[in-house]
């Protein structure tokens, strides 16, 4: 690409900052970190960018509107609509590497980050170890891995002996390869709500969602008014007043569906953010259950040979069970070692905030806001780029 005569020079930089991820997080932070002069590559396991948006199910549009889910420096195009489709997003990472003009190295895992120097002793920095033995040498390094990186699926009890088909949800695109099965889903959370609709639309025979913990359902929007611009509103309030809003809100716009098997929570909707665990956005959940063509059962416990062992004893025997049952951040091996992970596997610090035992280590995107990710990823990158601005003098090392 070609170069931009008013982009500061980089060239004298020999130690960049490396972003690891070349999702939204970590194109944003390196965007926000070359506007203010500082050398940023970005260096990707796969071959390209938004490798995790391009793996989720075909329907998948974002839950945040498109005006208030733009990154640094480059807004959404209008003709996305206002909710944005999984493949608009992908050409929106990749128009704004190219737009950005950033460093990115593709098909280089980095597996471990290690401290350049021990403590008190020469400059400071990191060395990346990366596959094909490379060691790359950093002045500070964002990590931007990603919150849906390694799926999750829980060790039941005779997973493994299962005869019918068990997958993860990252496996699933859509529903024609149902069509005419009866499908359990495991876990209520917006991805297993969404995949519950898109099989009852897609004409499987019936569908079931297995519900451990009954969640907060919420309008993606009422009288045009995004729930994302209320999650940005209340969020720096007490928990226990949104839990009272939050609570006066579903009962004025939600119907309760516990003559259906899914009741209201008894726990405060922002104390569940709070734990980690954002409400559901209603794309046709409400309409399905109440119309029973999604049936709400109990939790999974167990799998005997065919069959299913509920958490009510009762059994069933579905031809797939599509786990919904989230993602681990796999942070472990890359950064465990330096005491930055909390008894979750997920960094005590994010955004511009760096550990006090790892300065110049930086985390975005671990989080799930009730804001909005992308939000909240774009607000991360300004911060971080500002931080390591400050920190190495506009990235002279």
């Amino acid at each position: 690409m070609p170069g931009d005569p008013t982009a500061p020079d980089m060239t004298t930089q020999p130690r960049p900052v490396y972003v690891i991820g070349a999702g939204p997080g970590g194109l944003a932070a390196a965007a926000a970190l070359r506007a203010r002069g500082v050398r940023a590559v970005v260096v990707e396991k796969s071959d390209g960018v938004g490798a995790s948006w391009r793996r989720h199910y075909d329907r998948l549009r974002l839950h945040t509107t498109r005006r208030l889910s733009a990154l640094p420096g480059l807004p959404m195009p209008r003709r996305f609509g206002r909710w944005v489709s999984r493949d608009d997003v992908v050409r929106y990472l990749e128009k704004y590497a190219e737009f950005h003009e950033l460093e990115l190295v593709t098909g280089v895992e980095v597996t471990r980050i290690e401290p350049a120097a021990p403590e008190g002793e020469g400059e400071g920095g990191w060395v990346l170890h990366a596959s094909g033995g490379r060691a790359l040498a950093a002045a500070a390094v964002v990590v931007a891995t990603g919150f849906n990186h390694t799926p999750a699926l829980p060790d039941w009890p005779g997973r493994d002996a299962y005869e019918g088909r068990l997958l993860h949800a990252r496996e699933y695109r859509n529903p024609q390869p149902y069509a005419g099965q009866d499908v359990l889903v495991v876990g209520v959370g917006n991805t297993g709500a969404e995949i519950a609709v898109d099989l009852v639309e897609g004409g499987a025979a019936r569908v079931r969602l297995a519900v451990r913990t009954a969640p907060h359902i919420m309008r993606r929007s009422t009288a045009g008014w995004p729930a994302q611009r209320s999650g940005i509103l209340v969020r720096r309030l007490p928990a226990r007043l949104v839990d009272r809003l939050g609570a006066l809100v579903a009962k004025a716009s939600v119907p309760d569906l516990s003559a259906y098997g899914l009741p209201r929570p008894t726990t405060g909707l922002y104390s569940r953010v709070k734990q980690g665990s954002i409400p559901v956005q209603d794309v046709g959940l409400i309409d399905a259950v109440r119309g029973g063509k999604v049936e709400p059962v109990a939790a999974v416990e167990a799998f005997d040979g065919a069959e299913v062992v509920l958490a009510d004893g009762s059994r069933i025997a579905p031809d797939t069970v599509i786990a919904a049952t989230g993602y681990r951040r796999a942070l472990e091996e890359l950064v465990g070692h330096l005491g930055v992970l909390d008894e979750r596997g997920r960094p005590r610090t994010q955004g511009a905030r760096s550990p006090a035992q790892a300065p110049g280590l930086y985390f975005t995107g671990f989080s799930n806001p009730i804001s909005g990710m992308f939000r909240e990823m774009a607000m991360d990158a300004e911060k971080i780029a500002k931080a390591i601005s400050r920190r190495s003098g506009a990235g002279a090392s």
